[in-house]
């Protein structure tokens, strides 16, 4: 186990209560299943017999925010999704860690347009990028071990609950398809989502529309 150790062969393990936690936090992972578009079913197929989550103590997709302490979104998220996206993540406890499964998630994918953002780090702290369109069953596996491992090393009784998020997260790998390299971006979390560009003017225009005409 990580952070443990044996000493002097008397049947007992030395180690920190920060390394007993995160070993457990680590192998009961609950996933919040954000399904938004076609990686969803690789996500299905994930929590399957076959591939068998269950190894790693993932196997039981919680669909309340209050339980689950790991959101997945698979697909493309619009303007609109991020708003209940975010407010979904928001209820979720601490420690909680964020998986962008898919091309689309990570970058927006071949979506280039208004209403679709382009990766969903622009409004939640993404934890795991997993590159792919659709990824493969296996590469959610690897991006579960990712975070697990990011578990084992984290430091979190000592944190401050006060001030800020309670643990300090980088992304661990930052691949996708619809970028080149030099063009990758460092993730950022703003503390607020940018409209959709023309998103006034619809409504200045819609409002137009609907305004009574004048005898």
């Amino acid at each position: 186990m990580a952070g443990m150790t044996p000493s002097g062969g008397e049947g007992f393990f030395t180690t920190r209560v920060d390394a007993v936690l995160n070993w457990a936090r680590s192998n009961s992972l609950m996933p919040m299943p954000m399904g938004l578009a076609c990686c969803a079913i690789e996500m299905m197929a994930f929590a399957g017999p076959k591939y068998d989550a269950a190894r790693f103590g993932s196997e039981a997709m919680r669909f309340s925010p209050r339980q689950a302490d790991l959101m997945i979104v698979a697909g493309w998220c619009s303007y609109k999704m991020s708003h209940a996206i975010r407010r979904v993540w928001d209820q979720m406890p601490d420690p909680k860690w964020c998986i962008a499964m898919g091309a689309c998630a990570s970058t927006g994918g071949m979506h280039r347009c208004y209403g679709v953002v382009q990766g969903i780090d622009n409004f939640l702290p993404v934890d795991v990028y997993i590159p792919g369109c659709p990824p493969r069953p296996e590469a959610v596996l690897h991006a579960l071990m990712d975070i697990q491992e990011k578990i084992r090393n984290e430091y979190s009784v000592l944190q401050d609950y006060t001030d800020g998020p309670l643990v300090e997260r980088a992304p661990i790998v930052h691949e996708n398809s619809s970028k080149f390299p030099g063009q990758l971006e460092k993730p950022k979390t703003p503390n607020f989502i940018v409209e959709a560009p023309g998103a006034k003017a619809d409504d200045a225009t819609r409002k137009s529309k609907t305004a009574p005409m004048k005898a």
